[in-house]
């Protein structure tokens, strides 16, 4: 079995130089001695003893990625795109692991983590409270949070990566005002989280910088903080949106399973999305290129902010003085076919609308 002095060898360069490849410290060297040490692992089949390296340093090439729920196939997309930019910048592994935004299951997640040697962890929490990250983070574990922010007059213990939900929810809504909407409904879960609560108020001040009327339409899923039923939810709060007093002809979505539950919904009464209403979705998932209609939705720079995170925990690991840090990413507005000009006689659409239902 080749060894790391074997690899030195066969490349010409020292075990420091190998060390720092297998490491991910080959940012500052020159293209031509890394291509060597990679060639030489290739032709002698190396592959580095990550236990023996375990042992040596007590850590584990691995983090963890908490989310609320895989069945949200948002988190999947950010699942791949967290996996591999660790495995190809760095060479460490992802454990991933469904957590309901219950605090108790994110601690004892974190508490299995370093047991296993790993000593990071991005968060998909949006949680107000995250004392409950003080003691393993006092401990040295490294956490990064994922679609949150810093919360007003505290010291951060953390990393914050988010796209800017204010802006996502302003350009959806900023869209639909330019198409001629001037009744829009904004449909999420009950229940409140950051992500949330920034989408719902960059909303508002959108349709108020225009003097445009607003619908607010929540509906409750089975858990509080629930992330598996959005596709559900939006079928049934379909209804409710068609019979609200207001008639709103355009609605804003927390996400793009609701928004692709609301348009099923909306088919079920006899209606179509965008005729009778226009529907944006948030999260750009593949499947909304697929559904009739094409999704009009708000995409988020998705492999940058996986990168992003990947380097805070490996930089921070690596220095541990290294400062917090704060990051907010701009979102992009995907037009598709699921918006469409407001009809131009309101009232009669809306008639027709009920008499269908």
């Amino acid at each position: 079995m080749s060894t790391i002095i074997d690899v030195a060898r066969l490349a010409g360069v020292s075990i420091t130089t190998v060390s720092n490849v297998l490491n991910g410290r080959a940012d500052r060297m020159k293209k031509d001695t890394l291509s060597r040490v990679e060639r030489a692992m290739a032709e002698l089949g190396f592959q580095p003893n990550r236990a023996a390296r375990q042992l040596k340093t007590g850590q584990a090439e691995l983090f963890g990625l908490l989310v609320p729920s895989l069945a949200n196939p948002s988190y999947g997309m950010l699942a791949r795109e967290i996996e591999a930019a660790a495995r190809a910048t760095y060479g460490y592994r992802v454990i991933v692991a469904n957590t309901y935004r219950d605090p108790e299951q994110e601690r004892a997640f974190l508490d299995d983590l370093w047991s296993h040697g790993a000593r990071g962890a991005i968060v998909v929490s949006s949680l107000a409270d995250e004392r409950h990250f003080e003691e393993p983070i006092a401990r040295g574990m490294v956490v990064v949070s994922y679609d949150s922010h810093a919360k007003r007059g505290a010291l951060p213990i953390l990393d914050y990566v988010s796209v800017d939900n204010a802006a996502a929810a302003d350009l959806a809504t900023e869209h639909l005002i330019a198409l001629g909407h001037r009744t829009i409904a904004f449909v999420t879960p009950s229940g409140w989280t950051f992500s949330r609560a920034a989408k719902r108020q960059g909303f508002l001040d959108a349709a108020a910088k225009h003097g445009v009327e607003t619908v607010i339409i929540e509906g409750a899923t089975a858990s509080i903080y629930s992330d598996a039923e959005m596709a559900e939810l939006g079928q049934a709060l379909a209804g409710e949106i068609i019979q609200h007093p207001a008639k709103p002809t355009a609605a804003v979505t927390i996400n793009d399973m609701m928004a692709i539950g609301l348009i099923a919904g909306l088919r079920e009464a006899g209606l179509a999305a965008p005729d009778d209403m226009s529907v944006v979705g948030f999260d750009a998932l593949t499947l909304g290129a697929y559904i009739a209609p094409a999704l009009t939705t708000i995409r988020t720079p998705l492999t940058a902010m996986a990168q992003t995170m990947v380097n805070r925990i490996v930089t921070r690991l690596e220095v541990p003085g290294t400062p917090l840090g704060e990051f907010r990413f701009a979102p992009e507005l995907l037009i598709r076919g699921s918006t469409s000009a407001a009809p131009r006689d309101h009232g009669a659409a809306q008639a027709r609308v009920q008499q269908q239902i």
